[in-house]
This record gives C-alpha cells, sequence and structure tokens, in this order.
C-alpha cells in the first residue's frame, strides 16, 4: 500500500435489517493509518451497524469495503480480527472468561506461541491497565467501569492495527476517561487507526480531531471536528446539541464580542477574554 492510499476504504455501501430498517445508505468513506475519527449521530443513525460492517459482523448487502487494500468481504470474522480489534457499547457482550486474568489470556492465546511471552504479554497488559489486584476477580463482578476497561484491554493487547470503540466514555467517571485519553493518545503515536462512536460532544470535540456525522443511515459532513460541531444547522439535522463551547461563543457574539472562530478550548476563550477586558480598562472602559 502506497502512503498517499487511505487504510480504509467504504465505497457506497448499503444494508437493511430484516425487519426492512434501511439502516444504511449509500455510505462512502475514506480513512487515513494513524487517523483518530468519532462517528456521531442520534439513536438509529446507523453508526454502530457501520462498525459492525468494518470487523465482519454485518455484510454489507451493496457496495465493498478494503482494508490495506484487501476486499475484507471475502474474509472470515477471525481473520478480519487480527488488524481490526471492536470494543461494544455493552462489555458483556464479549467477556467470558472465569477471571480477569484468564480474560486477557484467551484474548492472547493465539497470538504467542511460547508460554514465557505470553505469561509477560499477560502481566503486562495487567500492570497497564491497572487490574493487578483484580486479576484473580470474576469480570461480571467488576463495577461497570471495570468491565468497560476490560474489554478494552482484551482488545488492546492484541495489538490491532485499527481500534475500533462504541461510546467507550458512556458510564465512566472523570479518572476512567482520564485513563481512556491518555491510552488514545499512547496509541495514536504507535500509529493506530482510531474509530470511536459517541454521543459525547464534548469529548469530542476537545479530543478527536475529525468527525463523521450521520443520520438515517447517510453521512451528513465529514472534516475537521471544530468545523462541524460548530455548524449549527448540521448538528440540528443530526438531532445533536451543540458543544458547550461553540454556545459560549455565540452568546458572547450576541452581545457585541468579536470571538475569533480559531478559539478552540475553554482556556482560549478565558485568555481572549482577560485581554480582551484587560485592553478596554485600560482604554478607560467599554464604550
Amino acid at each position: 500500500m502506497s502512503e498517499s492510499s487511505p487504510l480504509i476504504v467504504i465505497n457506497n455501501i448499503t444494508y437493511a435489517y430484516p425487519n426492512g430498517t434501511q439502516a444504511l445508505k449509500n455510505v462512502s468513506l475514506n480513512i487515513n493509518a494513524g487517523e483518530l475519527i468519532g462517528i456521531m449521530g442520534s439513536n438509529g443513525a446507523g453508526k454502530t451497524t457501520l462498525i459492525r460492517t468494518l470487523n465482519g459482523l454485518i455484510q454489507p448487502q451493496s457496495g465493498s469495503i478494503f482494508i490495506n487494500n484487501e476486499n475484507i468481504q471475502s474474509k472470515t470474522i477471525a481473520e478480519i480480527s487480527k488488524s481490526v480489534g471492536i470494543v461494544f457499547q455493552n462489555p458483556e457482550h464479549q467477556l467470558f472468561s472465569n477471571t480477569v486474568r484468564d480474560e486477557i489470556k484467551f484474548s492472547l492465546k493465539n497470538i504467542f506461541d511460547k508460554e514465557e511471552l505470553l505469561e509477560t504479554k499477560i502481566e503486562d497488559t495487567l500492570k497497564m491497565f491497572h487490574f493487578e489486584q483484580f486479576k484473580e476477580k470474576a469480570p461480571l463482578n467488576l463495577s461497570g467501569g471495570q468491565k468497560k476497561k476490560l474489554a478494552l484491554a482484551s482488545i488492546v493487547c492484541r495489538d490491532p492495527s485499527i481500534l475500533i470503540f462504541d461510546e467507550p466514555t458512556l458510564g465512566q467517571d472523570e479518572k476512567e476517561i482520564d485513563f481512556l485519553i491518555a491510552l488514545l493518545r499512547k496509541e495514536t503515536q504507535n500509529n493506530k487507526t482510531i474509530i470511536i462512536v459517541t454521543h459525547n460532544i464534548e469529548f469530542a470535540y476537545q479530543y478527536i480531531p475529525r468527525v463523521i456525522l450521520m443520520s438515517k443511515g447517510r453521512l451528513l459532513a465529514d472534516g475537521p471536528t471544530t468545523k462541524v460541531l460548530s455548524n449549527e444547522q448540521l448538528i440540528k439535522k443530526a438531532s445533536l446539541i451543540l458543544p458547550q463551547l461553540t454556545q459560549l461563543k455565540a452568546s458572547l457574539r450576541a452581545i457585541g464580542l468579536e470571538i475569533p472562530d480559531a478559539l478552540h478550548t475553554q482556556e482560549a476563550v478565558r485568555d481572549f477574554l482577560i485581554k480582551f477586558f484587560e485592553s478596554r480598562s485600560h482604554k478607560g472602559g467599554l464604550s
């Protein structure tokens, strides 16, 4: 594959469920190696259906999907899973073992030929995800946040080149979200391609560079997150709510302040306002 070729090429795929619900309608999308992208939209937009086509759980009824220049529709789920790892919204759908340690071992058992290498990787994974003290605990007895982290660990430890997360921040506390953010940064630095389905618009606005908006099985928009999620018409069509920062900037503009579009963090807006009011005070106040 040449450097300029997308890693993932989705070409005009369509899928309808047996009850007739049209989940995907002529969806086309290119994703480059090393990208971190978000897929957003309301319930029923087609987000989860789309990501399930990428690991073979759902076969499109028309169109094609190529990963690394290979048509995945001719491959088995087991073959695809070597390069595509998906973490489901409900972690209990992918936790099967009696202990946390066994869960990690189950994920790795077909990767390492030597027992010594396998054991080292298991211990490294338990440490990385802070599961050392829980390694003999039953996965289904973990807290909701810990179950989600274990499902994440069971996929990440296999080192797939493509990681797909379905609502990874849902039900997570601030500490767990901070861990997720650190993990995303680490994996993108390792040139992993990461796709995140999320309703968390504030998380997407702050941490995801590119976002795909979907509605009723179609793509509404694809572009830089700060641009797409600042477009009030697009957000309305996708049945989402504008990010708080976008709402704040709109409110400030409504009272006459010229807020630059390039301010994409609360800190940047705060610093701008401090400088603005300091300059006004030096000039004798607001006119």
